[in-house]
């Protein structure tokens, strides 16, 4: 499900790096990598050397939610610069994080208060651990277990591997190194029966109830699986895990990094549930894909939690917590959010990918997914990502496979007309079976 590696591009449209001082992520480098090189971008398009531009379907990795070189990102930028770039957060603070926390605080869902920044979205789920973790241990509680979703992906850090899926996903050559945690089954898929979905909640409550006393917290991703193949489960069951946890008196983590901002129609997947987390992770779309920033936000009961002596405090504190330069961006992106234009490009975005589900016809596409800025289907057999890639290059368009799933998730100023090529270069990789 996690298969993020992908096989040598093909070499006549990319710069060769035979011997590259730069170790690619999720490549096997021993291979010839040679990548597009990109001199430029503007919108929702890329500009390599020697080769005509590319729109970008993915967004890269679907954190650009603004396009690039937006000139209202770009300004915040450059007006923070000319005031200093950076200064530590202990003993400092700045109008930026002061500014950007208090607007996370007020446009979040419920009681969501108190902001602890970090660097990237997997460290911002490092950091959910640890509160939940030291949470109960302040209350002079033992609760060494978390409870996660199968299917799940919340980053490549330590802590943040251990409550991925182990099975399905892509660090088992680490599981010596992973405190053990508590699989939850995957949900069934966003349009089954109300039965189904009954069963399946009543199956997390039997498990939760047998290990309650030991769990700080549950960890998933509300309503799509991003990296584990935009998987998609109904919002009654991210409500029903809600309702269970507090029946319980266990904490929940939504972890949105991937789905803030829009990309699933709310500015939040949990407004599809309607429920509050006890800990919320942003990451990606916060800086509008600018700068690494990620926020890990807490209700005042878990904040209190906190409160007592030196040895209650939270000892965690990455050096470029709270960059001004980050938040900066951070609050121009997030006021691009709050336009009312924001909202109806990405009500417009899923309307013209409904166009997806005509793929449902073949017998090799096993389910098509569309959701706010986010289009998916997959493919019933292996399918050569390298080949799907080259063929979208061909046709001026940028893509990236995950395993047996082709996606896009664009940014929210693209174009009808860009859509709509984007679209047909998706239907086209559909229609054909072997790749």
């Amino acid at each position: 499900m996690f298969n993020f590696y992908n096989p040598t591009p093909p070499t006549d449209v990319y710069q060769a790096q035979s011997d590259s001082a730069v170790w690619m992520p999720y490549t096997q480098m021993s291979q010839f990598q040679p990548n597009l090189h990109i001199q430029r971008a503007s919108g929702v398009t890329l500009y390599p050397t020697n080769h005509p531009h590319l729109i970008d379907a993915i967004a890269s990795w679907w954190c650009v939610i603004h396009g690039y070189n937006h000139p209202n990102l770009n300004h915040a930028i450059t007006r923070q610069l000319d005031s200093f770039a950076h200064i530590m957060l202990g003993g400092f603070i700045h109008d930026p994080i002061l500014e950007l926390a208090h607007t996370l605080s007020t446009i979040t869902p419920g009681n969501l208060k108190h902001v602890f920044f970090s660097d990237s979205g997997s460290v911002g789920v490092e950091v959910a651990i640890k509160m939940a973790l030291q949470y109960w241990r302040n209350q002079d509680q033992k609760r060494p277990k978390l409870a996660y979703l199968m299917g799940g992906y919340h980053g490549d850090t330590t802590g943040a591997m251990s409550v991925c899926d182990p099975i399905e996903g892509m660090h088992q050559l680490f599981a010596p190194l992973l405190p053990p945690h508590i699989g939850l089954p995957q949900p069934p898929a966003w349009g089954c029966e109300a039965t189904l979905i009954h069963q399946y909640l009543n199956e997390v409550d039997s498990q939760l109830a047998s290990c309650a006393h030991e769990l700080a917290a549950v960890i998933l991703e509300p309503i799509c699986q991003c990296a584990g193949g935009f998987f998609l489960y109904d919002p009654l069951i991210l409500k029903g895990i809600a309702e269970i946890c507090n029946r319980y008196g266990i904490l929940l983590i939504v972890d949105e990094v991937a789905t803030g901002f829009g990309r699933l129609g709310p500015l939040f997947a949990c407004e599809l549930a309607g429920i509050t987390p006890d800990i919320m992770v942003l990451g990606k779309g916060l800086t509008g894909g600018y700068l690494g920033l990620a926020a890990t936000i807490a209700t005042p009961l878990v904040f209190k939690g906190f409160f007592g002596g030196n040895e209650k405090a939270l000892m965690h504190g990455p050096t470029f917590m709270g960059n001004a330069l980050a938040c900066a961006v951070a609050n121009a992106s997030i006021q691009e959010c709050l336009k009312p234009e924001f909202s109806i490009q990405i009500q417009g975005i899923q309307s013209q990918l409904m166009a997806l589900h005509t793929l449902n016809e073949y017998p090799w596409i096993t389910s098509v997914r569309v959701l706010g800025a986010m289009g998916a289907f997959t493919f019933a057999n292996d399918i050569d990502s390298n080949a799907i890639q080259k063929f979208a290059i061909s046709q001026g368009v940028w893509l990236r496979p995950i395993g047996r799933v082709v996606y896009t998730s664009p940014a929210s100023i693209m174009s009808d007309s860009e859509l709509k090529k984007v679209i047909g270069v998706l239907i086209d990789i559909g229609k054909k079976e072997k790749w």
